[in-house]
């Protein structure tokens, strides 16, 4: 018997197929019909690319800046990639002008940035440094010059480490209102939308209990508890100052990466069950700022390690916000069960496949979950919805004609677009997608070894050069659907 490889075996099928099918009259598109997967988003959805301060400005002593605790962090070795840290990253305290061209180029018509706190108060309180704040009227100008719109977060993780303590006090909370009320009270005519916080579990969980992030801490149950509830006040306080300070009709929400809970079934048990996980693996963050109160649950579970709450802390909380951002990368899985819970977490096998990234696992299905889960259960608390980050690292390669052929980014971007256009075509309130990253930054603990961006950046050179995703995301924008 002749043994014959995968390879042959799949010309041969091939070869066969063609023939069968060669005196076929199939259905064709008449030139220029749409095609049924071209997936139309609504006429004036917003298209976007995300940054955040410390990944990509550098000038870390510039004009006066103050250090923050990932200046502290990625200067202690052992910390991060290479001892690699954002001193310098892609210059775009420098190079702005450069980088909003880049965004112009793509034709976005929104950006989501950041602020640095310690570059407008350098040590988080006292002094402002006029310096810092200049530099962000000039970086809204040329925005607003190429008619793009600022999306701004007050807090990427950036804590001025002259805040003593950090997130283990409770000042911290107060001061970051007093820098929200600030900024938003000079920026607010040219700022209209405004997000307090990002990723509450990035700042505290990992900085404060697992050690892996700023300030590399490894604390209890209980004063981690406690480092959540400040994080989660800090943003309910500063909702209140951006409301006292910035023009009537400023949009004011944040973005949150809540963990997303899809059903391993679309079955009516399994959705359920999804949703039953949602507010359970939420509990310390989405849930109680949307409920305005902990879970019962939650409270039950931590027992003597549950946070001290002070007068007037959950109605601070639970302020209302115009708009929430989620930024979703990957999926859990839940099923039903006949357990007290009603659900049961599904394990994610070793074969689960993943991008660059090990912790990227690919499941675009989840930016559909991660939308409707949130609406469905929290319903008018979240009058609207953006995706304020959703990407993909991948080992990017400048070729030698001065390309990157990223075409597992494109995979991955054109499968979650599909994804989410599935809610925005069942009705729910997503009114844009912040694409991360504009391009390569500081990836944090990871230093420059993982590849985010849309454009690659030589970080010797600083030289930006767009890639295939570029390209396809530049394409996808102009004819607002996705191919």
């Amino acid at each position: 018997m002749k043994v014959i490889s995968r390879r042959q075996f799949g010309k041969s099928v091939a070869a066969a197929a063609a023939a069968t099918y060669a005196g076929l009259s199939l259905p064709r598109l008449a030139l220029g019909e749409p095609h049924p997967m071209r997936l139309e988003y609504p006429k004036g959805f917003l298209w976007g690319c995300a940054t955040a301060a410390y990944q990509v400005e550098g000038g870390a002593q510039a004009d006066g800046r103050g250090p923050s605790l990932w200046d502290v962090f990625s200067h202690t070795p052992g910390k991060t990639h290479n001892g690699e840290t954002g001193d310098v990253a892609d210059d775009s305290y420098h190079l702005y002008k450069d980088d909003v061209q880049l965004l112009k180029n793509l034709g976005v018509g929104t950006y989501r940035m950041s602020i640095s706190w310690s570059r407008v108060f350098p040590t988080g309180t006292g002094q402002v440094n006029q310096k810092g704040l200049d530099y962000y009227s000039r970086v809204v100008d040329e925005l607003l010059a190429n008619n793009i719109t600022p999306y701004v977060t007050m807090f990427h993780w950036d804590t001025p480490a002259g805040l003593q303590g950090g997130w283990q006090s409770r000042d911290t909370s107060k001061a970051f209102a007093d820098y929200c009320a600030y900024v938003t009270k000079h920026l607010g005519d040219k700022v209209k939308h405004w997000m307090t916080t990002n990723e509450f579990i990035c700042f505290t969980d990992l900085g404060y209990k697992e050690g892996q992030f700023a300030p590399g801490m490894k604390l209890g149950a209980g004063p981690v508890n406690q480092i959540r509830h400040h994080a989660i006040l800090a943003h309910g306080l500063g909702v209140q100052a951006i409301r006292a300070n910035a023009p009537s009709g400023t949009q004011v929400g944040l973005a949150e990466n809540a963990i997303v809970v899809a059903p391993v079934m679309e079955t009516d048990e399994h959705i359920e069950a999804a949703q039953k996980a949602t507010r359970d693996v939420n509990a310390p963050f989405l849930t109680t700022l949307l409920d305005g109160k902990y879970p019962e649950s939650y409270l039950a579970h931590e027992g003597t390690n549950a946070p001290k709450v002070e007068d007037g802390d959950m109605k601070a909380i639970g302020s209302a916000i115009d708009f929430l951002g989620v930024n979703i990368y990957v999926p859990l899985y839940a099923r039903a069960d006949g357990s007290a819970q009603g659900y049961a977490m599904e394990p994610m096998p070793t074969s689960f496949p993943h991008m660059a990234s090990p912790w990227l696992q690919l499941g675009p299905e989840c930016i559909y979950w991660g939308v409707r889960n949130v609406c469905d259960i929290w319903k008018d608390k979240v009058p609207a919805i953006f995706i304020t980050e959703n990407g993909t690292s991948s080992d990017d390669v400048l070729t030698p004609a001065g390309r990157v052929e990223d075409v597992d980014r494109v995979m991955y971007l054109r499968n979650h677009l599909t994804q989410l256009h599935r809610a925005v075509s069942e009705g729910y309130p997503v009114k844009g997608y912040f694409l991360w990253s504009l391009m390569d930054n500081f990836e944090w603990a990871d230093g420059y070894s993982k590849r985010f961006g849309l454009h690659y950046v030589d970080f010797k050179t600083l030289k930006r050069t767009p890639k295939l995703s570029a390209e396809w995301y530049k394409q996808t924008i102009a004819n607002n659907r996705v191919e």
